[in-house]
């Protein structure tokens, strides 16, 4: 009877996990558009600029230093936990007005477009981005649903009850956090790191 009655209440907190993504899918397509403008800008701006080639060369150096060594569930773990802490932070630092979710979109699209324009400069194609883009399949859309929760979450104080609001929504995005945005993270480290371990 217990057991039941646990599954049932699994069940309607995974319901309300799926129920409040789709009522913050405003917010999510929002944090989606700022990543992809910044991907571009990433591509096509940033290249130009010395300054900012350097600081992102140094971004991607430290973290290659950081994974220097690591295979199979050493990677595995690194990639999980990195990842949930980018969401976990995005939701709870989102309640100061939305402003730490906004900048980690920014400034992970402006990376992530670098790269893809190293890419196209080495190979001279496109065709290369298509190893790069397994490694996302899974993680961005984790990450695009915590940012875009940690934005809404900062809103709370445009509501008419702004401390019963802050409940609620931070309530269901924990809920999402536990139940949709770590799967999805243990599938996408699973993934990547299998492919860096394979594939280098």
């Amino acid at each position: 009877m217990k057991s039941k009655r646990r599954k049932d209440n699994m069940k309607i907190y995974v319901d309300d996990a799926f129920h409040y993504v789709s009522e913050s899918r405003n917010y999510i397509y929002f944090i989606v558009g700022v990543f992809v403008l910044f991907v571009i800008i990433g591509f096509f701006v940033l290249p130009l600029s010395s300054r900012f080639s350097g600081m992102i060369d140094q971004i991607l150096n430290d973290i290659l230093l950081k994974t220097e060594g690591l295979t199979g569930i050493r990677l595995i773990l690194f990639i999980f936990s990195n990842n949930l802490q980018v969401s976990f932070l995005g939701v709870m630092l989102g309640a100061a007005l939305g402003i730490f979710p906004f900048i980690n979109a920014v400034i992970n699209g402006a990376v992530l477009g670098y790269v893809f324009e190293k890419v196209y400069t080495a190979t001279g194609g496109i065709w290369d981005f298509w190893r790069i883009l397994p490694h996302g399949i899974f993680e961005l859309p984790a990450v695009f649903i915590s940012l875009g929760l940690g934005i809404k979450l900062g809103a709370f104080i445009l509501s008419k009850n702004p401390s019963e609001e802050f409940r609620y929504r931070l309530l269901n995005s924990i809920k999402v956090l536990l139940f949709i945005v770590m799967p999805l993270l243990i599938i996408a480290a699973i993934i990547e790191g299998l492919l860096i371990t394979l594939y280098g």
